[in-house]
């Protein structure tokens, strides 16, 4: 896995029985790629008489590249969607980045976070669903400058932002992100990130190894913020993939530790996928979610169409 979750998505989803996921080429160092989200979702909550039935389009992003020279390329991401109110169209990326060299780059912009082992888009996912605690514990998208330096063994990111959290908070104090990563082999890698926003502190590691047909993957979370509302959490992942075919295990544990809203909840999630022809991902999920805090046991089943071009 590289630096920024662009690249992470496309390495993640290549061990998930994936469809082809790649730049087409316009002309004149312009290209572009995108993907069409849709989803059938049944929630079924304990105690409750009915369940909760949706399908549509969960979302549609087209992404724009543009190579130039002396190192500079910029990327505009375009997405559709939302699946509660209205769905929106919006600019969920546009960044500019100056490589110095091979191994060194600055981008400035709006761009998605570094950390978090689960990628933000469907398309680098092991399997439907998100973890659940991205929004306690991962940076989103954000407004800055941010650095990368590649040692090879060793990879070095940091980044000075708005806010990691909400791209449109122009009022506040800067805030920090900070990480490394550390891949010795093809198959191994680890990171850990830092977040530092004022009095409040967010921490992320994870790593990943693939054997074979098998990728495994766990990750640890934790913050601590001013106002007491601290929460920690972790995750454990198992993928086959082979063929057309691939199976995803995942176990997912985390706490926050609010005096007026705490949350302390578990998951497990079983995940076959199905490729079909050359950009066609069929992904089926039976996920089981447990609390207790903050919620009401619920199972779930999804079978989601990924077009990917």
């Amino acid at each position: 896995m590289k630096l920024n979750k662009n690249l992470i998505a496309g390495a993640v989803a290549a061990c998930m029985a994936s469809a082809a996921h790649a730049q087409i080429e316009l002309g004149s160092g312009f290209s572009v790629s995108g993907f069409l989200d849709m989803s059938y979702f049944n929630l079924d909550l304990d105690g409750a008489e009915s369940t909760e039935k949706s399908l549509g389009i969960d979302q549609f992003e087209t992404d724009f590249f543009f190579e130039g020279s002396k190192g500079i390329s910029a990327e505009v991401d375009i997405e559709y969607g939302g699946t509660s109110g209205t769905p929106e169209t919006f600019v969920e990326q546009a960044f500019v980045t100056k490589s110095f060299s091979d191994k060194f780059s600055l981008k400035f912009g709006r761009f998605l976070s570094y950390t978090g082992w689960e990628t933000e888009e469907p398309t680098g996912l092991f399997q439907y669903s998100y973890a659940g605690y991205q929004p306690y514990f991962y940076g989103w998208y954000q407004q800055g400058v941010s650095a990368q330096y590649d040692f090879g063994a060793i990879q070095l990111m940091g980044s000075v932002i708005n806010s990691a959290f909400d791209p449109l908070d122009y009022n506040s104090d800067p805030d920090v992100e900070i990480g490394i990563g550390i891949s010795p082999g093809e198959n191994f890698t680890a990171k850990v990130f830092m977040i530092d926003e004022g009095e409040d502190t967010y921490s992320n590691l994870w790593a990943s190894y693939k054997v074979g047909n098998v990728t495994l993957a766990a990750e640890v979370v934790d913050r601590d913020l001013d106002t007491g509302a601290d929460g920690d959490g972790y995750l454990a992942m198992f993928n086959y993939a082979s063929g057309f075919f691939g199976f995803t295990l995942r176990y997912v544990d985390y706490s926050i530790d609010d005096t007026f809203d705490p949350i302390e909840t578990n998951s497990f999630t079983i995940s076959p996928s199905f490729k079909i022809g050359d950009k066609l991902l069929i992904v089926t999920e039976y996920r089981m979610d447990e609390y207790d805090a903050g919620g009401i046991d619920n199972n779930t089943a999804v079978v989601e169409a990924l077009f990917m071009f």
